[in-house]
């Protein structure tokens, strides 16, 4: 009896879905754009029950080579009932041109309904292969990878994003996919965007609806004006095709292959930054910032430490331009700034804040002044250079020794003495022996004449060695290279172990190591820009590239699992590449 209840429900859920659905009579074309000597699929379809009397649109632009062929569809799954009844035709068109194909119209519970009009743009004829079913061909009009630039028109600096989606059509499978070539970004400094999982998504392709996945992602800050191009990416692809066949139960048989695909060269026109009111303190930052200095501690005694931070918050090229620096009074000692970064890089550039954090130690009682510091930046969305000016910044000694400070009113005079003045209280004696000793055979004139003949073979031995190493040309080379090497990667040593940090370092060291060798500025590194440079240097091609695949691996290992054993090997490779460019420049 209670499974008789429940059936008796479904029933009636049956019953009311199909009586309350609102009928739905809509037209869908296969494609929107289509050459003149293509196929059109074109699908009349209602969703209610009981519809008769359909009368097609006038196809008085096209051609009918088949048609109408009719279907039902009708599923019920997990209580919901859904219903389908279609008219299907295919049309070629008569000429090209924009044309509209009207509404048709059918009968239901007697009232007319009329479906949407299609608007259609027929283009020039296509080359199409002897067999318009061959798999290829099918799969290269099904499939396409795109690369989808945000902004074609940057300023020097500014950052945008690339997107490769693949789309792919309704009646196409991808069942796997492999990158064969990375695409290059000369010309720009670049970050890859780690995508977690890719997701299926709806979107329209030249006029057509198309299933996609963004398969990469990437930020380009370009480095230099002009005309640049992103190189495209290569992917072999597995796609099942349909043959046109069904199984047993009438699922479709598909047929795989696999197809090399390659997203089209995108170009891009970068605009040089504007000249008028250019600031002069303006030092390549592009993006919308603020800027702050504070101190963690402005009342303190002598020899006790107050933390400065000099910190641009904001979204921009935050990792291409350098801070500002501070002046502090000479009765105040700094030690050298730490710099840190709090960043993330998304598609909508880089967000966070860096900043240079000064150690502060004052030496003397009084009340110093840090004088105020001026940070430019160009904003590219207001299109106008802004100035960020701080206020004056005072630390306060209140215990410490006193600042010993001479006038013209207080300068000491010699003065005349008589009985009954004062004199002044001497700070300083001097002393001189009694009895003075004779130079001559005393223990110094003994030293004194002894230390020729000593000094004379040691001096010998230092020339030796000295000129043995000198002439050795290749070794005076390799033992200054070394020591440049460890002069600039003693950053990124301190911080092995940690991740982020370290390849930071790293390539803050290659990056500062080319401007001092080269004596090039900030805006000119790019990997097309070290790569002409050295190649001008008579630099040999292994060792180019060996710098540029340091280069790359900095970028792409903060994406990757790393250990620090691997980073203790991309030091080492790091070193020896600019121990083998010192050589040679």
């Amino acid at each position: 009896m209670k499974n008789k209840s429940i059936y008796i429900f479904l029933f009636l859920s049956f019953i009311a879905q199909s009586i309350f659905a609102q009928a739905e009579f809509k037209t869908t074309v296969s494609k929107s754009k289509l050459g003149v000597n293509e196929r059109l699929r074109i699908v009349f379809s209602i969703n209610k029950q009981g519809a008769d009397n359909f009368s097609p649109p006038n196809f008085k632009n096209f051609n009918v080579v088949a048609g109408p062929s009719q279907s039902v569809n009708q599923s019920w799954i997990n209580g919901r009932v859904t219903f389908s009844q279609s008219y299907t035709y295919f049309i070629t068109p008569k000429a090209i041109g924009k044309f509209t194909i009207p509404e048709a119209t059918i009968q239901l519970n007697g009232k007319t309904l009329k479906s949407n009009s299609v608007k259609v743009n027929v283009l020039k004829a296509i080359e199409i292969p002897p067999n318009p079913n061959d798999p290829n061909y099918i799969a290269q009009q099904n499939v396409h990878l795109v690369a989808e630039i945000s902004k074609t028109r940057p300023y020097v600096g500014e950052g945008i994003y690339v997107e490769y989606k693949l789309y792919v059509s309704e009646n196409i499978s991808v069942n796997d996919f492999s990158v064969t070539e990375s695409p290059q970004y000369n010309g720009f400094w670049n970050q890859d965007i780690k995508i977690n999982n890719l997701q299926i998504k709806s979107g329209v392709y030249n006029g057509e609806k198309y299933r996609y996945v963004v398969l990469r992602k990437a930020l380009l800050i370009p480095t230099k004006s002009g005309k640049l191009e992103v190189e495209p990416l290569k992917m072999n692809i597995l796609i099942g095709v349909p043959t046109g066949r069904g199984d047993f139960f009438g699922n479709p048989i598909t047929r795989n292959i696999t197809k090399v695909f390659a997203s089209t060269k995108r170009n891009i026109t970068v605009k040089e930054l504007p000249l008028e009111n250019k600031p002069e303190n303006f030092n390549g930052a592009v993006g919308d910032f603020d800027f702050k200095i504070t101190s963690n501690r402005n009342d303190l005694k002598a020899n006790e430490s107050s933390q400065i931070k000099v910190a641009v918050t904001g979204k921009g090229n935050l990792k291409l331009f350098e801070i500002p620096k501070i002046e502090t009074p000479k009765e105040l000692e700094i030690y050298t700034p730490e710099h840190k970064e709090s960043v993330r890089t998304t598609l909508n550039g880089i967000q966070g804040s860096i900043y240079d954090l000064y150690t502060v130690v004052p030496q003397y009682k009084g009340k110093y002044k840090i004088p105020k510091v001026a940070f430019s930046y160009f904003n590219p969305r207001e299109k106008k250079y802004k100035t960020i000016t701080t206020e004056d910044l005072f630390v306060n000694v209140l215990e410490g020794k006193e600042i010993e400070t001479i006038t013209n009113n207080n300068i000491k005079k010699d003065v005349a003495i008589t009985g009954a003045n004062f004199r002044y209280i001497q700070t300083k004696s001097t002393f001189k022996p009694i009895e003075k000793e004779d130079f001559f055979k005393s223990n110094l004139f003994y030293i004194f004449l002894l230390l020729p003949l000593l000094t004379i073979p040691i001096g010998i031995v230092i020339y030796n060695t000295s000129a043995k190493k000198n002439s050795d040309l290749v070794g005076v080379k390799q033992r200054k290279a070394d020591r440049l090497a460890r002069k600039y990667l003693s950053e990124a040593k301190k911080q092995l172990g940690k991740k982020e940090e370290f390849y930071i370092a790293l390539e803050k060291a290659l990056h500062n190591y080319l401007k001092g060798k080269l004596q090039i500025e900030t805006s000119e590194i790019s990997r097309e820009n070290i790569i002409e440079i050295l190649q001008s240097k008579n630099v040999d091609n292994e060792t180019i590239n060996s710098f540029i695949a340091v280069l790359n691996d900095c970028d792409f290992a903060r994406y990757t699992p790393i250990t620090e054993v691997m980073m203790q090997d991309e030091f080492e490779k790091a070193k020896e590449v600019i121990t083998a460019l010192d050589k040679q420049l």
